[in-house]
């Protein structure tokens, strides 16, 4: 993603109804935009031919195990926060075939997918998401092993994030320095203003294009009470956070493999890999080989796993991970302290769908600062 120049790094002001004019320029320029939608209750990215299909007027309440869609009584257009779909999704399908292979006589030809990349425009990305992407990024572009048909894909994105203006229950990005702000890794940045006499947006450019788009639309130069308002707005985000993530857990997690809270949470997780599922970040797959009845054709797929299911650390003679006390250890230590080891950055962003999405309602800030607080009794003599 280019760093904006100072002339891209301009601020303007664009009206609401410049929404529509600027998907729409966005599928001339040739992308296909996908953006935040209602479908099944909840908040999905889906593709976009219009602002009118939008959320407007909805927010989503969030906490522990808890997700609800309700009217906000305001037209606003991102009082929303995230849902359970992720972006993903688009840049790392779940279901990618790999290979086909075709009887021919005695033999076999190999046939590896040709699939057209789509160029995606993301509306909608909020930073804890941004975050996300740089994540993945490392992990398929960095080392021996990448991915190309995520780079692919990545490359031709372009993104247009959208600041917050309140969180959810569940978010705790503010600890995590992903958010509430999106600080770069985008093209456009919105921010809603909106209050008894206005409904606009803040427009900030990251790349060139972005700032060829934006100086496309019907806008004006930003003046200082619209920046001013811009970032009060999204400062009340990060204060209204509930949640936090505390600074010290990757070196905690690493000294406490063995501490009694592990078996404590795995009383409670029901090992149904919805945190992994919903995560922005989790990459676990698994390689599935498929053949027709005739046994003329056959291909292997590649599919979203999770390191929560019983076969995903299976090796000959079982599984190493056979109690769930394992697995949710596994999956917490390495997202917050051993992600630091392989990547170089936390595998968490703080958006707090894992939280949400949990059946249960198992809450990682929380699991964190249990362990914090029985170490600390043990150094004051209280065990």
């Amino acid at each position: 993603m280019a760093s904006p120049s100072s002339e891209q790094a301009t601020t303007v002001v664009i009206e609401r109804g410049a929404l529509n004019v600027l998907i729409h320029a966005l599928i001339s320029a040739g992308y296909q935009v996908i953006g935040p939608t209602v479908g099944e209750g909840a908040i999905v990215y889906e593709p976009l031919e219009s602002a009118e299909a939008l959320p407007v007027g909805w927010i989503d309440q969030q906490d522990g195990g808890r997700y609800r869609l309700v009217k906000s009584g305001r037209d606003a257009c991102f009082d929303y926060v995230v849902g359970p779909q992720t972006w993903k999704r688009y840049l790392y399908p779940p279901n990618q075939r790999l290979w086909q292979t075709q009887r021919r006589g005695k033999g076999f030809r190999v046939k590896e997918p040709v699939a057209e990349i789509p160029a995606y425009a993301f509306f909608g990305v909020r930073s804890c998401e941004i975050h996300a992407m740089q994540i993945q990024d490392r992990v398929f572009s960095e080392g021996r092993f990448t991915d190309p048909g995520y780079l692919a894909r990545r490359e031709r994105v372009f993104i247009v994030a959208v600041n917050c203006a309140h969180p959810a229950g569940s978010c705790f990005c503010a600890s995590m320095n992903t958010g509430p702000k999106a600080t770069g890794g985008y093209d456009l940045a919105l921010t809603e203003l909106m209050d008894d006499k206005r409904h606009d947006f803040l427009g900030e450019a990251g790349s060139a294009e972005g700032a060829a788009l934006l100086d496309n639309l019907p806008h004006r130069v930003a003046g200082a009470d619209d920046i001013a308002l811009a970032g009060e707005t999204v400062a009340k985000a990060a204060q209204a956070m509930r949640r936090e993530m505390i600074p010290e857990v990757a070196g905690l997690l690493k000294r406490n493999l063995e501490h009694p809270r592990w078996r404590q949470v795995a009383q409670r997780c029901l090992s149904c890999a919805n945190c992994t599922m919903v995560c922005p970040t989790c990459f676990c797959t698994t390689a599935e080989d498929v053949t027709d009845l005739a046994g003329d054709t056959a291909e292997r797929w590649r599919r979203w796993d999770s390191c929560f299911t019983l076969d995903f650390s299976y090796i000959h003679g079982g599984s190493i991970r056979r109690e769930a006390r394992s697995r949710y250890r596994q999956w917490m230590t390495h997202k917050l302290s051993t992600w630091h080891d392989q990547f170089g950055c936390s595998g968490c962003v703080g958006c707090g769908r894992c939280i949400t999405w949990c059946p249960v309602g198992i809450d990682i800030t929380e699991e964190a600062r249990a362990i914090r607080d029985s170490e600390e009794g043990k150094h004051h003599g209280r065990d």
